[in-house]
């Protein structure tokens, strides 16, 4: 197992940033010409790009699989192009993905490009696959913020209060339609865009499982087609390590 930590300056982001990057040992032995599958896989709002290595097995998960795992910093974004802060949805579509398949043996096409995420990260990775569907073959939600007009609100706990201010702007009271899961799925099924397979995961004692249970609700009753689980647990890492392991058996991944 290969673990690479990768310092470089991002211009999307105007500043240094850092990566953690996951590559199994087994792929030495594997001649792929085109690149190996690669998972973007996001940290939470308290997290950074260090958080699932320290916290899950997702090195033993991924070389079992035979997946590279990109990790990358997302701040307290919420993977927004913030109005007081950096440019992190930019720097993750446009800049990271580039960058990487220049760095590293991974494949740049879509069957073969995933993400996922946790919390904060959860919203990200839905947010950032429906916005670029023909970039990702699936998204994987863990205990996702999915309902971020409810965060906008200010009606959340208070570890989040000063969030939308940060991102939106302190007046701002409408929440933009790019950022809104629910509108953005609207779009995408209204218009007859090919989606990303989803995957949705939330502990039924969650604090957030209600709102993952209304944007799973909006699912149905739009027929979107996504594996959504609901099981005993809370918003913590032994839940986390749990199931990502499951969202790896999941992927697509074409051997």
């Amino acid at each position: 197992m290969a673990f690479i930590s990768c310092n470089f300056r991002s211009k999307a982001l105007g500043m240094n940033t850092q990566i953690n990057v996951i590559i199994p040992e087994k792929l030495r032995d594997v001649k792929r010409d085109d690149g190996f599958p690669v998972l973007y896989l996001l940290h939470g709002l308290s997290d950074d790009n260090s958080a699932w290595c320290r916290n899950t097995s997702i090195e033993r998960y991924a070389e079992d699989k035979g997946l590279v795992v990109v990790m990358p910093w997302g701040g307290k974004s919420f993977y927004t192009d913030m109005k007081f802060g950096e440019k992190v949805f930019t720097y993750i579509t446009e800049e990271l993905t580039k960058f990487c398949e220049q760095m590293f043996p991974i494949s740049g096409r879509r069957e073969d490009r995933f993400l996922a995420g946790l919390s904060m990260g959860g919203y990200g990775a839905f947010k950032l696959a429906l916005s670029k569907p023909d970039s990702y073959a699936a998204t994987a939600s863990l205990s996702g913020a999915l309902d971020i007009a409810r965060i906008m609100n200010r009606e959340n706990e208070n570890m989040w209060n000063d969030i939308p201010n940060s991102i939106y702007g302190e007046n701002e009271s409408i929440l933009p339609e790019n950022d809104d899961l629910f509108k953005l799925i609207d779009n995408l099924v209204k218009n007859k865009v090919t989606l990303p397979k989803m995957y949705m995961i939330c502990g039924t004692e969650d604090f957030l499982y209600k709102d993952n249970l209304r944007f799973a609700k909006h699912l149905e009753k739009l027929s979107v087609k996504a594996k959504i689980r609901w099981e005993p647990g809370i918003h913590e890492w032994k839940f986390w390590d749990k199931y990502i392991k499951e969202v790896l058996e999941w992927l697509p991944i074409k051997k």
